[in-house]
């Protein structure tokens, strides 16, 4: 995820929701440092977290990784 359209568009739908990165990092089993690090593009969610994620929000992988608007 070169661009991180990732980090970019889950800060949005995290910031969308009212949630603190503390908050959706509870909701996935990871600590707010973790959702700090895919946000900014440092380290990027396994696939089975990149599935939880898109499921949370009602999108596609796709639409996550920048593949479809």
């Amino acid at each position: 995820m070169k661009d991180n359209f990732f980090g970019i568009k889950l800060k949005e739908l995290r910031i969308e929701k009212g949630l603190s990165q503390r908050k959706l990092g509870e909701i996935f089993g990871v600590c707010n440092q973790t959702v700090s690090f895919w946000e900014t593009g440092s380290r990027e969610p396994d696939l089975d977290a990149l599935i939880e994620i898109a499921n949370y929000f009602e999108i596609s992988v796709d639409f996550l990784l920048g593949r479809e608007d």
